[in-house]
């Protein structure tokens, strides 16, 4: 099957906005309580190395506590070895290494600096139904559809569907009481004809902690052999009702990715920010990210490229050993094995329902730098993001504090910054539940300290039409042919997450 590899990974507190906040990812939800189910909160990580990809997901969701399913389209006929349940610590990590971060530097006393302040830096931080049995290969012949394995794992009964025809496959899951979207069976033609399998994980209840009308779902983990690094979004579409965000995340050996079939863009980076964002940095990210996609039509976004050992400034802890192990390291054949060489890839798309998208395809790309504090021979700090030897590129933000004490020296040194007078560590605000940020209630030019070129902002100068933010958007979102932006969004999709109903039995 070539285009439907689920080879990406969608991560993170996504900025689908409005209440509840919901993201997508590429497959779609199936209920058995007639009620409406909305996905919150979904995280998936991505290793890939040669032809192996390694998919771990996390999914929380909000709605009936009755027995679902998630379906998703797969390029193999996964086994029961193929699939694990993990632990959650690991998607909070992984989210927050690669999450747009805030940071507050204080300029340094002039007369107590030494040295020379050229490039000077700051301190470093650093079962469905019974469907006739297992023993049964073909479930109703006339509908084309084959089980083609059926096992357990945690609280999910996994059944591995292929079909060979996509109207046969959307009859035969209604006439198994599951209310699909309308309009589905487009959607599903082209990864039947692909020759997709469909990988259906239903969730037994009785196995699962609900909080707050949420379940609180083991991550889920598969690994397959596939020649195309993809990911299948167009079943999203199903059920989107307006504009989504993706957020992938992809760690590899030594490796950046970006898309291969729609424009790729890097979030501004290293802007001075006024001191109101402290408060309100959700709010600003989303509208600088507004902006960029307004400037960029169909592009996905890249938000971090960096070695996911390490970072600089750090929000949290760095991925370790274990840590790879979890999201599939265990399984690469021996490469990227260890606890470096891996980078992390974070990539950021929104799509509108409007017009299908492409699956989004994934290539290899060359090492960028950015967002760093390092300066040049005239002490100005490095701007966007340029091409380097390694990744060393992140979305950073700063809030400064010049210097306001006494100068009583005869040469002052300027533009030396660190931590706070009292000896505090820096402060380091990671944006990592961007879901819940409003959204068209900031004016852009008002949160930045300086001009912003390539997004035709200029500090404290409203933008035309009243800033170009958009309103809220309502339903699910997203914490992967040709090129061409998605219809009626400017940005782009990739993994989503299509939510589905099913009748209660009778």
């Amino acid at each position: 099957m070539t285009r439907v590899g689920i080879a990406a990974a969608i991560a993170a507190a996504t900025l689908a906005i409005g209440a509840p906040a919901a993201h997508a990812f590429c497959g779609f939800y199936i209920n058995g309580a007639g009620g409406e189910m909305f996905n919150n909160a979904t995280q998936v990580v991505l290793m890939r190395s040669g032809t192996r990809t390694v998919l771990s997901m996390q999914n929380n969701y909000q709605g009936p506590p009755q027995d679902f399913a998630l379906v998703i389209p797969v390029p193999v006929v996964l086994k029961q070895a193929d699939v694990k349940t993990l632990t959650k610590g690991v998607f909070e990590k992984v989210d927050a290494m690669g999450a747009p971060r805030l940071v507050e530097y204080w300029e340094q006393d002039p007369c107590g600096v030494q040295g020379d302040p050229e490039g000077a830096a700051p301190m470093a931080m650093d079962e469905m139904a019974d469907m006739g049995g297992a023993e049964k290969k073909m479930a109703r012949r006339d509908y084309g559809v084959t089980i083609e394995a059926k096992f357990t794992v945690g609280e999910y009964n996994i059944v591995i569907l292929s079909a060979k025809e996509s109207t046969g496959l959307d009859r035969y899951l209604r006439d198994q009481k599951y209310q699909i979207p309308k309009g589905a069976e487009p959607l599903l033609r082209p990864y039947v004809e692909g020759g997709s399998k469909f990988f259906v994980a239903k969730v037994d209840p009785k196995k699962v902690q609900f909080e707050s009308g949420q379940a609180q779902l083991s991550p889920l983990r598969f690994h397959y052999d596939s020649e195309e690094f993809a990911l299948p979004i167009r079943l999203g579409l199903a059920n989107a009702k307006d504009k989504q965000d993706l957020i992938v995340n992809i760690l590899a050996p030594g490796q950046r990715y970006e898309v291969a079939n729609y424009k790729n863009a890097t979030i501004p980076t290293n802007l001075d920010v006024r001191d109101d964002v402290r408060a309100r940095f959700g709010e600003f990210y989303a509208a600088l990210f507004d902006r960029t996609i307004e400037r960029n039509p169909g592009a996905v976004i890249t938000e971090y490229a960096w070695d996911a050992s390490s970072c600089d400034p750090c929000p949290g802890p760095t991925l370790d050993e274990g840590d790879f192990a979890v999201l599939g390291a265990d399984v690469l054949g021996g490469q990227g094995d260890g606890d470096s060489g891996f980078v992390l890839t974070r990539l950021h798309a929104r799509y509108g329902k409007d017009g299908a998208p492409n699956d989004l395809v994934f290539k290899a790309a060359p090492p960028i730098a950015g967002g760093r504090e390092e300066r040049d021979g005239q002490n100005r700090l490095e701007e966007r993001a340029h091409p380097d030897e390694i990744n060393n590129f992140q979305g950073r933000y700063a809030i400064r504090h010049k210097w306001t004490g006494p100068v009583q020296c005869q040469n002052p040194v300027r533009g030396i910054w660190g931590g706070p007078p009292n000896g505090d560590e820096i402060a380091i605000q990671p944006a990592t539940k961007l879901g819940m940020a409003p959204r068209g209630k900031v004016q852009l030019p008002n949160l930045v300290a300086q001009d912003v070129p390539e997004l035709g902002v200029k500090a404290g100068v409203p933008l035309p039409g009243g800033g170009g933010f958009q309103s809220k958007p309502q339903g699910c979102g997203c914490t992967a042919g040709t090129a061409g932006g998605v219809a009626g969004s400017g940005a782009l999709a990739a993994l989503i997450l299509v939510l589905v109903r099913r009748r209660r039995r009778s």
